[in-house]
């Protein structure tokens, strides 16, 4: 669930639809992990517990256990999980998979040193608070949250991404949203992406790290 395809919107909890989704073997987003995060990886210190958010075929969170990250990561998924626990066991790597439905799901409360969202924009605009508000919860004071998603633009390149321009992101949103935390990145660009056949071309992307205060 972790990346959203062009296509009709689901509810957040249809697992069924994201199952649908993930039914080959192939997979959707690929095995590499996003740019983004492998770029800002090294922020984050060797034994750091993070949580990687709607995290789908596991490219991201295994990337981060194969960094020396101990690393839970969720979905909604049944589906999407086998292929991640898969993935995680060629590699070599220990990750914990845990089937969350976002909309019900309690947070744990200060219980990771940072949480990863990549393209986690299948959430209506009040599931996307709830799950922000879920995102501060679950961070340790000083922890780190490392954010990328779709702004509006990406619209009009329709190559990946929602169809909503409600599910999409702007730097002012952003801005708002983490007005109490501290900002460490804030960053648009449009780039070429290439991540499995879900996301492929030019995408107009933009990059939080924000550090929640003490």
């Amino acid at each position: 669930m972790t990346n959203m395809p062009i296509g009709p919107m689901p509810e957040p909890d249809h697992g069924a639809f994201w199952n649908e989704r993930y039914a080959s073997d192939e997979y959707l987003f690929g095995t590499t992990p996003n740019a983004f995060l492998a770029r800002e990886t090294h922020r984050l210190a060797t034994g750091s517990k993070v949580l990687a958010v709607a995290d789908g075929e596991g490219r991201n969170s295994v990337f981060l256990a194969q960094h020396g990250l101990s690393v839970v990561a969720t979905d909604v998924s049944d589906r999407a999980l086998d292929k991640a626990r898969r993935l995680a066991e060629r590699r070599g790597v220990q990750v914990e998979y845990r089937h969350v439905d976002l909309a019900e799901w309690d947070w744990p409360e200060n219980a990771f040193d940072a949480v990863v969202g990549i393209f986690i924009q299948f959430a209506s605009q009040e599931l996307r608070e709830q799950i922000f508000e879920g995102i501060h919860r679950s961070l340790r004071p000083g922890g780190l949250l490392l954010l990328e998603g779709y702004r509006e633009e990406q619209l009009a390149y329709g190559t990946g991404g929602p169809p909503n321009v409600e599910n999409l992101y702007t730097e002012d949103g952003l801005r708002r949203t983490f007005s109490n935390w501290e900002i460490e990145l804030l960053d648009s660009y449009d780039a070429e992406i290439e991540e499995g056949s879900g996301h492929s071309g030019k995408s107009a992307l933009i990059d939080l790290i924000a550090r929640k205060r003490d």
